[in-house]
């Protein structure tokens, strides 16, 4: 199983609509609201290059935003089998 970290903010929509998918799929993830943490927000920019969320890395792969394709590619979601 992928190593799944959310970056997000409580009050950003796509933040929601990020976890609710995965959720779905039940993919196991850490939610880390950077709105309340500096700290974990400067990671989230390091990694990412930028201040929106949502961010979300799997295993080191970086997804901006809620791209549920690449989401799909990346933990090996097949949606046709």
């Amino acid at each position: 199983m992928a190593k799944v970290t959310v970056y997000s903010t409580s009050t950003c929509p796509w933040c929601t609509k990020v976890k609710d998918f995965l959720k779905e799929n039940n993919v196991e993830f850490e939610d880390i609201d950077v709105s309340s943490d500096q700290e974990k927000q400067e990671e989230m920019v390091e990694k990412s290059g930028q201040m929106g969320v949502p961010v979300i890395d799997i295993d080191g792969e970086i997804v901006v935003g809620f791209d549920e394709d690449k989401l799909k590619k990346l933990l090996k979601l097949d949606q046709d089998a």
